[in-house]
């Protein structure tokens, strides 16, 4: 499918580079009255290129507003190079078809079912397309477009840009329609964009890609002939996946939010053009901190040459309040962007007893416990302390035990008793 495409070019740009590839423009919007987005969305106003004419199939008040002409918005120039007397313009039109026979504006989820048109749903004659299909076929003018990689069961998409390897603007197949609504005196043109199978090349990133046409081609101009209102096998054979040169590669994630508008979107991550590629916004500190260097501003430094990217180390301006070291080892992080190290821990002489409970030694238990005698607490030594734990293998000098029933006062026998003693056990 096609659900966002790049068009940041003016209406008079977008002129000049189709006549020169032999086709003709006759008119053509004012550059202001055109959007020009790398992130081009689903509601936005595009440009279309068609045949010249009134519209068949429609309302009496359409036919009228096609033979008199937009005078508001659009210039007519004549231009040069016609072979069937067929005139063509340039137009505005909102993405996203809605049918002719609409009688209300459609809410915005219902408009995104109708962005697309699968090249299999044409080929019967019947559906919400017939009438579109026979005499409102259009070019949807474009850069390139954008397509995302599911990752890990979908949970991880990373968008591709796809783009002509010539650089000439890609020519979608497209159709579209003219509604006015109850409600409205005005006309809203709208398109749609027709998909087919992907080709080789773009297998790997989806199934369905926009069917695009060569620029100039047999093929635009059968597309586009007014004389043909009927579909046939000869337009349904146009709809084949593309066989010529494309350049896909990976973009920015920015591109995934709508609203989001930079001509970095149409660049490689990986290439050294793209500004929020971090290895190039590195590379550039380091050029600039090099030409510091020559210019004496700052002290001497070194550089390892013949070194990749990887190899030098990365050195980052950091905040007061940032303590931390930051590593170019990124392994794990989903943007790979620095991490900071973490905090590192100092061990004490005593390593390996923090986390280890701490018994109780005889020197401890020595003394009256009736006699509420203070325990000591043990302390752990941070980083910077002086003090350190009894080392492992260490003992205390023992000493006797007492009852807690002692009152440490053991009676002594008289000699007197002694012999009495021992003469009763002699008997």
């Amino acid at each position: 499918m096609c659900g966002r495409y790049a068009l940041a070019l003016r209406p008079s740009v977008v002129r000049q580079q189709l006549e020169q590839s032999q086709m003709p423009v006759d008119s053509a919007p004012d550059d202001n009255d055109v959007r020009q987005s790398y992130n081009f969305a689903p509601g936005y106003c595009g440009l279309v290129y068609r045949a010249d004419g009134p519209d068949s199939g429609t309302s009496t008040l359409q036919n009228q507003h096609d033979e008199l002409g937009t005078q508001n918005n659009i210039t007519s120039v004549p231009a040069a190079g016609h072979m069937d007397g067929t005139k063509y313009k340039l137009q505005a039109m909102k993405w996203g078809l809605v049918p002719f026979w609409t009688k209300r504006n459609p809410d915005y989820g219902s408009m995104l079912k109708t962005i697309n048109c699968r090249d299999d749903s044409l080929y019967d004659d019947r559906g919400m397309w017939t009438s579109m299909k026979k005499k409102k076929r259009c070019i949807v003018v474009a850069q390139g477009f954008y397509e995302w990689l599911k990752k890990n069961n979908g949970k991880e998409k990373i968008p591709h840009f796809t783009k002509r390897k010539d650089g000439q603007l890609m020519c979608f197949a497209g159709l579209y329609d003219c509604v006015q609504f109850d409600d409205s005196e005005k006309l809203l043109y709208t398109y749609t964009i027709i998909t087919t199978d992907s080709n080789k090349q773009l297998k790997f990133l989806h199934d369905r890609m926009p069917v695009i046409l060569d620029n100039g081609s047999k093929a635009v101009k059968t597309w586009l002939d007014p004389e043909r209102k009927e579909w046939s096998t000869d337009l349904q054979s146009l709809l084949q996946p593309y066989d010529g040169e494309l350049e896909c590669f990976p973009v920015s994630g920015e591109v995934g939010k709508v609203g989001n508008n930079s001509p970095q979107f149409v660049v490689p991550v990986n290439s050294a053009a793209n500004k929020s590629n971090i290895a190039n916004f590195f590379g550039n500190q380091q050029k600039m901190a090099k030409a510091k260097k020559d210019e004496g501003i700052v002290g001497r430094a070194e550089h390892d040459d013949g070194k990749t990217t990887d190899q030098i180390a990365i050195k980052v301006e950091q905040d007061a309040n940032e303590p931390r070291e930051t590593t170019n080892q990124v392994q794990g992080s989903e943007d790979n962007a620095p991490l900071p190290v973490p905090a590192p821990i100092f061990p004490s002489r005593g390593e390996g007893l923090k986390g280890i409970k701490r018994e109780r030694s005889e020197a401890e238990d020595d003394g009256d416990t009736a006699s509420g005698a203070r325990q000591q607490k043990r302390r752990m030594p941070g980083p910077g302390s002086s003090q350190s734990p009894q080392k492992r293998g260490t003992k205390a000098p023992a000493k006797k035990t007492r009852s807690a029933t002692s009152n440490g006062s053991a009676a002594k026998a008289s000699p007197s008793n002694q012999k009495r003693i021992e003469s009763f056990f002699a008997k």
